[in-house]
């Protein structure tokens, strides 16, 4: 069967540190336990997850929904947000990861990525050169989230194809959107299973999410 790779990147920079990382750790659990009630979802979505701070990291390999465990996320003291380097890993991920249809069989779906930050990229540099590659590496769409006040939705904006907006850090804010993640996943796996090339459209948010583009 044709998978739905899913890579999901999380900012988890110091200034998650406290509430904020914790919220975003029970979310994680929501969306995937809201996912795998889900049949379309389960037969067909693979998670890949990274985190990044002051570097970027695979926090778990591209695994299928039900395998995929529990993985608590933590943060430093302080520190950097390097974003850049983090699409420039999951591209990496990507290249390696992810089946290419060929003579002898389809490949897997076209992957979605979401991005999650309450900050802006420390990588300056890095960011600038991996925002235009992320944009042909063949994602079918690229959401991203900026959380609570200091996030730099500007940058999220140069390459996600939709940005939302969390106005805080708290945990009901970070459920929904959690959950409003899984919508979508969900919807791209009925979708393209149903014969659909991409996801083209995207699920009407909770009210405590504000879509900017």
């Amino acid at each position: 069967m044709r998978r739905l790779p899913v890579y999901i990147l999380l900012d988890t920079s110091g200034s998650m540190r406290g509430e904020p990382i914790h919220a975003v750790n029970n979310s994680m659990q929501v969306l995937l336990s809201t996912l795998r009630q889900d049949p379309h979802a389960l037969d067909t979505v693979h998670i890949g997850l990274i985190t990044f701070d002051l570097e970027a990291r695979v926090m778990q390999e591209l695994t299928p929904l039900d395998a995929f465990p529990q993985v608590t996320l933590e943060t430093p003291n302080s520190g950097p947000t390097f974003l850049g380097e983090a699409l420039k890993l999951v591209q990496q991920k990507v290249k390696s990861e992810v089946r290419v249809g060929s003579d002898e069989g389809k490949g897997d779906w076209a992957p979605l990525l979401f991005v999650m930050t309450d900050g802006k990229p420390s990588d300056t540099m890095v960011f600038n050169e991996q925002v235009e590659a992320i944009k042909s590496a063949g994602f079918a769409a690229m959401v991203g989230c900026g959380a609570g006040p200091s996030a730099d939705v500007t940058a999220l904006k140069r390459f996600c194809t939709s940005v939302a907006m969390l106005d805080t850090l708290d945990g009901p804010g970070f459920e929904q959107f959690f959950k409003w993640v899984s919508d979508v996943i969900a919807d791209g796996s009925r979708s393209q299973n149903a014969g659909a090339a991409d996801v083209t459209e995207l699920p009407p948010p909770p009210r405590e999410i504000n879509i900017v583009i």
